[in-house]
């Protein structure tokens, strides 16, 4: 074969190089396909992260995310609601906040929530067990009892036993609630028998009774009388060290907005929900 056609020949091979070479750079550079500088998958769900103040990084949500909370975080949660909103302007949190026993039973019956936190992981474990929950539940605090009693503390009331003494009335939350369930497990503790005037159905209510006068002591947690300082007095007990709570949060499995949940339940968390709660008196888990 001469020279001069082995040289035609390479021409024309690097010339059908450059053709395709040109091609597909026009095909990249199309609207239908990745064009120079564009965010690819990786980028872009790196994007969805919204860094929140004082630590990591969680979710953006949008859209509603109704939240299903124990009576006990209704303080906290109400505070954290609106520092999640302000960092996701397109969310809006809405709370139900009740006995954590009711809840869990309005949600296994079918009740529209995202996010449920609970007082107990007993409590939790009802949702968990009927399948209700996406995910392990995440213990996120702790809360201790104590005995709350009206400012000045009348009775002079300085423990658990003084609280069976004749004329003293005493409200208790009911037994299938968190804070009745703790409070029974600390009267265990320090063999004791009670016979509360009233039984309520959130730690909420309890307080409330001592608030009015109705009765003279309650056994609710700490983070309640510390939120209700300007009208209630605590008195700490060493048995409530047997009858600490943790508490349990969890996006819900038929959740309206799972994404929203799921980036509530991030946030919550958080070191800057954690920061919220421990100051309100919760412990870290």
């Amino acid at each position: 074969m001469s020279t001069r056609t082995t040289t035609t020949r390479r021409v024309a091979v690097a010339a059908v190089a450059a053709l395709a070479l040109g091609l597909g750079a026009t095909a990249c550079g199309s609207d239908g396909g990745s064009k120079s500088g564009a965010a690819s998958p990786a980028s872009t769900a790196g994007a969805s992260a919204s860094s929140v103040t004082g630590g990591g990084s969680v979710p953006k949500a949008s859209g509603s995310i109704t939240v299903f909370a124990a009576a006990s975080l209704k303080e906290t949660f109400t505070e954290l609601g609106k520092k999640f909103e302000a960092a996701n302007p397109g969310a809006k949190v809405t709370f139900n906040f009740g006995g954590s026993s009711s809840l869990a039973t309005s949600i296994n019956s079918g009740a529209p929530a995202d996010v449920f936190a609970a007082a107990s992981p007993a409590t939790m474990k009802t949702v968990t067990d009927a399948g209700g929950a996406s995910g392990d539940p995440k213990t996120f605090v702790r809360n201790t009892l104590t005995i709350a009693v009206p400012k000045g503390n009348p009775k002079r009331i300085a423990g658990l036993s003084d609280l069976t003494a004749s004329g003293v009335k005493v409200a208790l939350c009911a037994k299938e609630v968190p804070c009745g369930a703790a409070a029974l497990t600390a009267l265990k503790a320090a063999n004791l028998n009670l016979t509360p005037v009233t039984l309520e159905q959130d730690v909420k209510g309890a307080l409330t009774k001592v608030e009015l006068g109705e009765v003279d002591a309650s056994l609710v947690y700490r983070t309640d009388v510390k939120s209700d300082a300007a009208k209630i007095d605590g008195v700490d007990f060493p048995e409530a060290d047997k009858a600490v709570n943790d508490y349990p949060i969890a996006a819900l499995a038929k959740a309206p907005n799972k994404d929203g949940a799921a980036a509530f339940v991030a946030y919550v968390q958080s070191p800057e929900a954690t920061q919220v709660l421990t100051a309100a008196g919760f412990q870290a888990p």
